[in-house]
């Protein structure tokens, strides 16, 4: 699996943790370390968007060849 799989993979998980602890306990991990609406915390889901978009294409793909 090269580096942007794994990249994409790290990416989507963390937002996958983070939606975890907004629908459970109502608390946004991106946005307590970042800021409300900042520049970064619109960057980390703008990236996570993209990983979990990638991650669509690794489904239909091969990867044990």
């Amino acid at each position: 699996m090269n580096i942007l799989y794994k990249t994409c993979l790290v990416l989507a998980t963390v937002g996958c943790i983070n939606w975890g602890l907004v629908g459970i306990f109502d608390f946004n991990l991106v946005e307590f370390l970042f800021g409300n609406g900042t520049l970064i915390t619109r960057l980390v889901y703008i990236l996570v968007a993209i990983s979990g978009i990638i991650q669509l294409g690794i489904l239909t793909k091969d990867l044990d060849h």
